[in-house]
């Protein structure tokens, strides 16, 4: 019997992390894959990574609208509630055998509680890490509601027992975005120099030569709401100190992104920076490949330091976003402060990249976890504590 199981999509990093385990999934003839799409993932500002989705070849068979705007906290709570509305009714139509959930977005909670309140078994993957920031939380409580175990690390898998998940239920299989990451740099090196003026964005239009530009993803810190705008700023001054060609992606809709994003246009208007050019969004592929080709990734996002390992990027992380996730020798912090930022950045370029590190993965968690999904035995979705 051809088991059904369902994946939620609602963001572009959701998505980076979840096309591997779906084109796996799809190629399993004991599999039915079910595509659900939601919040970020259909809105244009955040990359409507939903067209992204379809152009893949994969077919989405449910799409709902559940992201209510306004990027604070309210309207980030205001999300989940709508979000579960939506998504039961969409869980209750397609009644899959599995639902997976990935990682540790909001947008994702609502996905789990409606899973679990329909007495669906849910499968997570990403679960026990730490980082910092709202996300910390939402993904303890995805761990807690899950039937299954997919963590990329020993660290992780070695948490989600010691929060008392049974160890037969979790299993330690790497992270599959790494298994896109392989592919990538395995078959393509170097980024096309004219990589700017072929795809788009806004800004000035420079060669993307090795080494040659930065790369930066900075997100909203949900716990900092009112503070990020600052953030951002200081973020950018040091930038505008070192003045090397810059390749920045605009935030995700985490409350607060709207604070990041006035900021950039302010800076962008008053200084008419020469050297900074912008993208809402990126596939996969381009992003990775701009990773492998930087001289330094800044930001906050947690592709610098799970990617990042595998690649090797040069990686400053800033602020607390990501201040305890588990991370390879890539990666080294600074404050919010400007000379802090210089002195980190200019460290990064000068050492130059590093060696693989497969903290977070091998390649081959996608296929790990797609046999297991295909064969393991479903019982009840009622959760037993180990202890």
């Amino acid at each position: 019997m051809v088991r059904k199981i369902a994946i939620y999509i609602g963001s572009r990093a959701n998505y980076s992390s979840a096309k591997p385990l779906m084109t796996k999934l799809s190629q399993n003839s004991k599999i039915q894959l079910l595509v659900v799409v939601g919040a970020a993932a259909n809105i244009l500002k955040y990359g409507e990574v939903s067209k992204l989705i379809s152009s893949d070849g994969f077919h989405i068979d449910a799409s709902v609208y559940s992201l209510v705007e306004g990027e604070t906290p309210e309207t980030m709570s205001q999300s989940v509630g709508l979000g579960l509305i939506e998504l039961t009714n969409v869980l209750k139509r397609l009644s899959p055998d599995i639902a997976i959930a990935i990682g540790d977005r909001f947008d994702v909670l609502p996905w789990v509680i409606g899973a679990a309140m329909l007495n669906i078994n849910i499968a997570h993957t990403m679960g026990g890490e730490r980082s910092g920031t709202i996300d910390e939380s939402i993904r303890h409580v995805i761990t807690k509601f899950s039937n299954f175990h997919f963590p990329a690390t020993r660290d992780a898998y070695d948490r989600i027992i010691k929060m008392g998940e049974p160890e037969e239920s979790v299993f330690l299989t790497g992270c599959p975005r790494i298994d896109y990451v392989s592919d990538v740099i395995n078959n393509k090196v170097y980024i096309d120099p004219d990589f700017l003026s072929k795809n788009g964005g806004v800004g000035p239009i420079f060669k993307l030569e090795k080494s040659g530009f930065l790369l930066v993803s900075f997100h909203p810190v949900t716990s900092e709401y009112g503070n990020n705008g600052n953030s951002v700023k200081i973020l950018l001054d040091s930038l505008s100190k070192i003045s090397m060609p810059t390749v920045m992606l605009w935030p995700n809709a985490d409350a607060g992104s709207n604070e990041v994003s006035r900021e950039i246009r302010r800076f962008r208007e008053k200084n008419n920076p020469n050297w900074l050019h912008l993208f809402t969004n990126l596939p996969i592929d381009d992003y990775i490949l701009l990773m492998k080709n930087c001289a330094c990734l800044i930001g906050n996002s947690s592709s610098a330091i799970r990617e990042g390992a595998y690649i090797g990027t040069p990686v400053v992380d800033v602020g607390s976003r990501q201040n305890v996730r588990e991370r390879s020798g890539n990666v080294i912090s600074s404050e919010l402060d400007v000379k802090n930022l210089v002195s980190s950045i200019s460290y990064q370029i000068k050492n130059g990249h590093y060696a693989s590190d497969d903290l977070y993965g091998d390649g081959n968690a996608s296929l790990k976890i797609t046999n297991i999904l295909s064969s393991i035995q479903l019982n009840s979705s009622q959760k037993l504590m180990s202890y």
